[in-house]
C-alpha cells in the first residue's frame, strides 16, 4: 500500500476509533454531570453537559438515604473472597494445564471457553437450589462462592496463558536439583507468575464488585446486599427515580473498577496474549 492510500486509511481508523471512544464515555460523562447537578437542573427542559450550579446535596443524599457503607462492605468482603478463592484454585488447576497437555486438558480448555457463553438465567435455579441444601442462602458466603466458581473459567484462561509463558528449562534446573513438584510449583513458577496472579486475581474482584443478578437472587435480608443492588433502592415505584443521589452513588460505586481496571489493563492483556509465540 503506497503512503498517499494509506495516509487517508490511517485518519479513517482513527476516525472511527474516536467516534467508539465517545460513544463508550457519553454515559459515564453524563452520569458524573448528573451527580453534581441540583435539583433544578435535573428538572430542567434543557439539560446541559456542565453543571451550572455544582453541587455535592446528592452524595450527601444518598448517603442519607441508603446504607452506601454497609453495601460497600459487604462488596468488598465479597469480591476480595471470590478473587483470592478463585486464583487459589486456579493456578495449581492452570500449571497442570499448561504443563501436561493430552486430549484432556484439550477438552477442558474448550470446556472452560464454552461454559462462559451460558447465560445467568440457566444456572440461578441450580445455583438456588444447592444453596438452599447447603443452608446459604442470604449469606456473603454462600455469595462468595457462587462469585468465585463463576471467576474461574476466565481465572483459569489467563493464567494457562501465563503459566505458558515461563520457561519450562527453570522448572527442569530444579528438578535436577532435587526439588519436587510443589517445591518447584511454590518457589519457582508461583514467583515468575505474580503479576499473572495479580492481574486475574483484580479481574475476579471487578466482576464480582459489579455483578448484580446473582446477589440479587440470593440475598434477601437488607444488611446483606451489596452495593449493585442497594442502587435499585433509590428506583420508586412505576419506573420513577430518585435522579441525583442515583447517579452520586453510581459513580462513587463505579470508581473502584475503573481505576483497578486502568491499573491491570495492561496486564490482562499481556495475560490473554502470553504462550501464543512458541519459543
Amino acid at each position: 500500500m503506497s503512503p498517499r492510500t494509506s495516509r487517508p486509511a490511517r485518519v479513517g481508523q482513527y476516525l472511527a476509533l474516536l467516534c467508539y471512544l465517545v460513544f463508550l464515555a457519553f454515559p459515564f460523562l453524563w452520569l458524573i454531570s448528573t451527580a453534581f447537578k441540583p435539583a433544578q437542573e435535573l428538572g430542567s427542559l434543557h439539560p446541559t453537559w456542565i453543571p451550572e450550579h455544582p453541587t455535592l446535596d446528592n452524595f450527601r443524599q444518598a448517603f442519607d438515604e441508603q446504607p452506601l457503607l454497609r453495601a460497600a462492605a459487604n462488596s468488598l468482603i465479597a469480591a476480595l473472597s471470590a478473587g483470592v478463592i478463585a486464583v487459589v484454585i486456579a493456578t495449581p488447576m492452570a500449571y497442570v494445564m499448561a504443563r501436561h497437555r493430552s486430549r484432556l486438558s484439550t477438552a477442558a480448555t474448550g470446556w472452560v471457553v464454552v461454559s462462559q457463553a451460558f447465560p445467568f438465567v440457566l444456572l440461578i435455579i441450580p445455583l438456588f437450589l444447592i444453596l438452599k441444601n447447603l443452608h446459604l442462602i442470604n449469606t456473603l458466603w454462600g455469595l462468595i462462592m457462587v462469585y468465585a466458581v463463576w471467576a474461574l473459567p476466565f481465572a483459569l484462561w489467563m493464567l494457562v496463558g501465563y503459566v505458558r509463558a515461563v520457561p519450562p528449562e527453570l522448572e527442569e534446573a530444579a528438578a535436577v536439583d532435587g526439588a519436587g513438584r510443589l517445591r518447584i510449583l511454590v518457589s519457582v513458577t508461583a514467583p515468575l507468575l505474580a503479576p499473572g496472579i495479580v492481574a486475574t486475581a483484580l479481574f475476579a474482584f471487578i466482576t464480582a464488585w459489579n455483578e448484580f443478578f446473582f446477589a440479587l437472587v440470593l440475598l434477601k435480608t437488607p444488611e446483606k446486599q451489596t452495593l449493585p443492588v442497594v442502587l435499585t433502592h433509590f428506583l420508586g415505584a412505576e419506573g420513577a427515580s430518585d435522579l441525583g443521589p442515583l447517579a452520586a452513588a453510581a459513580f462513587l460505586a463505579t470508581l473502584p473498577s475503573l481505576v483497578l481496571f486502568a491499573v491491570i489493563q495492561r496486564r490482562i492483556t499481556g495475560g490473554m496474549l502470553a504462550g501464543a509465540v512458541k519459543s
